[in-house]
């Protein structure tokens, strides 16, 4: 499974609904660091990360941030620092602004300058990023090749993935972040920010409690795939207090990808998913799966327990969890979830 398609696969959610569900605290970004942070900060370095493809060596505090992959600006910029550049995400930005609408919302409530945008994956912009000569290139949760780093870490420091390419988990590309930032013990602040807001939500929704679900996918007619535990949309929900189906832990993960492809032949293993959620690239592709007859007779198929979305804002900001992705879009997703949950009969 290509890393484009980790991108671009995301969380989903059922029919519009207009349910009004709970209050969750907003993201906010830090305000300009007291003379005694910026003391705490610079003690900080020189701080040296080992990752896959070798290590950054951070001489001092940051002042220009350029981020690659997912996660890392929005971390970034709850920590106080907006990047100078940012790898653009074309599929789950607000077409009004180009940029994705959290990140945009967050940067234009503090008043700071929103980040240029650069081509990235295959096609990555390394002469913008020269333009924008960065201090450090933070790419802990993204797809960046050996050949890409070894150019990229020429320009400045260059923070890759711990393992594998996509997938760090977000918890700790959170804390590579901050430890890149020289504010190392705001990192799990932020971790225990994220957790609270998604168990407060949670709280709200006794419903979901033993209530299990799969998260599932396709690569075209004929074909299943189900993400596993620890993939970021499956964490996402886990947190709010759904229970991930132990049949996920039946199929053998394809390598690097949080996911296994287990065929449509096995649609009849999520008989015991009392929720399931998935996605489609648009409404010609679900009609396509959804008329074949295996997926179609899956129990929480057939009486409509599937969530689902095609909201590209949506289903991006609810794939990934980091400080400024989850208090965006969690009050978006309750409702959805609902009405699936409403279907289950205990």
């Amino acid at each position: 499974m290509s890393p484009r398609f980790h991108r671009y696969a995301a969380a989903a959610v059922a029919a519009l609904s207009l349910t009004a569900c709970s209050s969750t605290p907003e993201a906010t970004t830090s305000a300009a660091p007291t003379p005694a942070q910026s003391s705490a900060a610079a003690a900080a370095f020189p701080v040296t990360i080992k990752h896959a493809l070798g290590e950054a060596v951070i001489n001092e505090e940051p002042k220009r941030v350029v981020t690659l992959g997912q996660g890392s600006a929005e971390t970034s910029i709850a920590l106080g620092v907006v990047p100078v550049g940012i790898e653009e995400y074309t599929w789950g930005a607000d077409p009004k602004t180009g940029y994705l609408p959290w990140i945009h919302e967050a940067v234009t409530k503090a008043g700071g300058a929103l980040p240029k945008q650069f081509a990235g994956m295959e096609n990555l912009d390394v002469e913008s990023i020269v333009e924008l000569d960065p201090d450090v290139i933070l790419a802990p949760w993204s797809g960046i090749t050996k050949e890409q780093y070894d150019v990229l870490k020429d320009i400045a420091p260059t923070v890759a993935y711990p393992d594998l390419p996509w997938s760090t988990n977000w918890d700790q590309q959170i804390e590579t972040v901050a430890t890149a930032l020289g504010k190392p013990a705001e990192g799990p602040r932020l971790i225990e920010q994220v957790k609270k807001q998604l168990a407060d939500a949670g709280a709200t929704r006794p419903q979901y409690k033993d209530l299990s679900f799969s998260y599932i996918y396709n690569t075209g007619p004929g074909t299943l795939g189900i993400f596993k535990p620890d993939e970021q949309r499956v964490a996402f929900l886990s947190m709010l207090g759904l229970k991930v189906d132990p049949v996920v832990d039946e199929f053998k993960e394809t390598e690097g990808t949080d996911s296994a492809l287990i065929g449509l032949e096995n649609a009849q293993k999520l008989a015991g998913s009392d929720i399931l959620f998935t996605f489609y690239m648009d409404e010609k592709a679900r009609k396509t799966v959804e008329a074949q007859k295996l997926y179609a007779e899956i129990p929480a198929v057939k009486r409509g327990g599937i969530v689902y979305s095609h909201d590209t804002s949506f289903v991006t900001a609810s794939s990934i969890i980091n400080p400024l992705t989850v208090p965006w879009v969690v009050d978006k997703y309750l409702p959805l979830i609902d009405k699936a949950v409403a279907t289950v009969k205990k």
